[in-house]
């Protein structure tokens, strides 16, 4: 290869690097692009009050800050310790319809308030003539942080029309207010029915494009244990009858991690995590984790025969039911953002580029394996461009949003009269989108 060849590939790879926060969150580079409206579209905005605010949970364990105005808010470090309470969202709204028939709406953070807090961790252990323990006075302020978290619940959803709750978990290089906007858009996709829960790590870390990356990475793995220790709690709140955890990017790293180790609780009390949590739906966007890691995850523990079922393994035993449990992963093969990450970890298949097509690398992949036998997942293509880079299609293409609302709101499934899919060859379907470019 020449030197100018050579030289080439070097100020396109650096471009890319360059525009890596651009790629893989719009907010990043641009702004209001979380339920904004198309260009040129007419608008009402009405003044804000209290028909125009919408009020989400959050749990984060990103470390607070104030804002620009001496509001609350959190940054990109790590905090110590694990905070709940509101967000507020203002939201404008405008004469367009959305795709559950609400009008559409622009969202901005108005107001944040913490709630409680729990101790900071890990929990510190002490040394007693019997043996070693938790310290008592911080295991009695976990209970009542705990027990003020699932108070919360309670009341959302004592106002709620579904008792049942959405968590968001958000990706790379998001604010703490770029994941509430995201949020309170699912939300108002839903037509607010249900409880809104962000789950919210410490994104958005400084160090550039690949360090900024690498820097993220690591706290998405840091706030593994709180983020499973919040599902935990919340699920387990009187009343919850089903809990659906949405995942976008890097989100759905830290939440199949989560989920590994609390499916890991559930096997060893002979229980699910459909059972044990009342997880009904998982759903993946554009997860930006190799397709054999996320396996891993998913299915690693379970399939490990000298694994604990109760007291002791049971080798050649039955596994628990999964009940109502569904995955449904959307991908696309125009994700210019999980395109680059594929490069840079070398990837074979990135869970959110996962096709038919692609599938044929990973003939052997237990996730697809398991998926065609026992219907546990669905894999949605996505072939349009919406959304910056092909990324964020989750937030602004409008068959996404309505088989979104078919699947959590409607309860149907893949191939159900509703859902705008096509069946390819199960259990892959192609999403009818406007945006679609044909596939080749």
């Amino acid at each position: 290869m020449s030197f100018d060849a050579s030289n080439l590939r070097l100020r396109m790879f650096a471009t890319l690097f360059f525009l890596l926060p651009c790629i893989l969150v719009p907010a990043a580079c641009s702004r209001g692009l979380v339920g904004e409206l198309p260009a040129g579209a007419e608008t009402a905005v009405s003044h804000i009050n209290k028909d125009n605010l919408l009020n989400l949970l959050y749990v984060t364990d990103r470390a607070p800050t104030a804002s620009a105005n001496g509001e609350l808010s959190f940054s990109s470090f790590r905090g110590r310790s694990m905070s709940f309470g509101s967000v507020t969202l203002a939201r404008e709204r405008s004469r367009l319809l959305g795709p559950a028939g609400q009008r559409d709406a622009s969202l901005h953070v108005s107001r944040t308030t913490k709630l409680g807090e729990f101790p900071q961790s890990p929990y510190p252990i002490e040394l007693t003539r019997l043996g070693p323990r938790r310290v008592p006075a911080t295991v009695t302020a976990h209970i009542r942080a705990a027990a003020a978290l699932r108070g919360e619940v309670s009341r959302r959803l004592a106002l709620a029309k579904r008792k049942e709750a959405v968590i968001f978990i958000h990706g790379y290089n998001n604010s703490f207010d770029d994941a509430a906007k995201a949020t309170g858009k699912i939300c108002n996709t839903l037509s607010a029915e249900f409880v809104c829960v962000l789950l919210s790590w410490p994104a958005g870390g400084s160090g550039g494009a690949f360090y900024g990356y690498n820097i993220d990475r690591e706290s998405g793995e840091f706030a593994v244990s709180d983020m499973k220790k919040a599902i935990r709690i919340i699920s387990r709140t009187n009343g919850v009858k089903r809990l659906h955890l949405i995942a976008h990017s890097r989100g759905a790293d830290v939440l199949l991690s989560a989920l590994n180790q609390l499916g890991m609780e559930a096997y060893t009390i002979r229980s699910s995590p459909n059972e044990r949590y009342n997880i009904s739906n998982v759903v993946l966007f554009a997860s930006d984790i190799d397709l054999d890691v996320a396996t891993t995850k998913l299915f690693g523990f379970v399939s490990d025969p000298d694994t604990p079922f109760g007291a002791k393994a049971t080798p050649y035993g039955l596994l628990p039911p999964i009940g109502s449990l569904h995955l449904t992963v959307y991908s696309s093969p125009n994700d210019k953002a999980l395109a680059l990450s594929s490069g840079l970890f070398g990837s074979v298949v990135r869970l959110g580029r996962l096709t038919s097509v692609s599938s044929e690398e990973a003939d052997l992949n237990v996730l697809l394996k398991n998926s065609q036998l026992s219907g546990i997942a669905d894999f949605i293509e996505y072939r349009g461009t919406a959304g910056f880079a092909g990324h964020s299609y989750f937030l602004s293409d409008s068959a996404i949003q309505k088989d979104l609302v078919a699947l959590l709101r409607d309860r149907l499934k893949a191939g159900d009269p509703g859902r705008p899919l096509v069946e390819i060859k199960r259990p892959f379907w192609r999403v009818l989108s406007r945006n679609s470019r044909p596939s080749h």
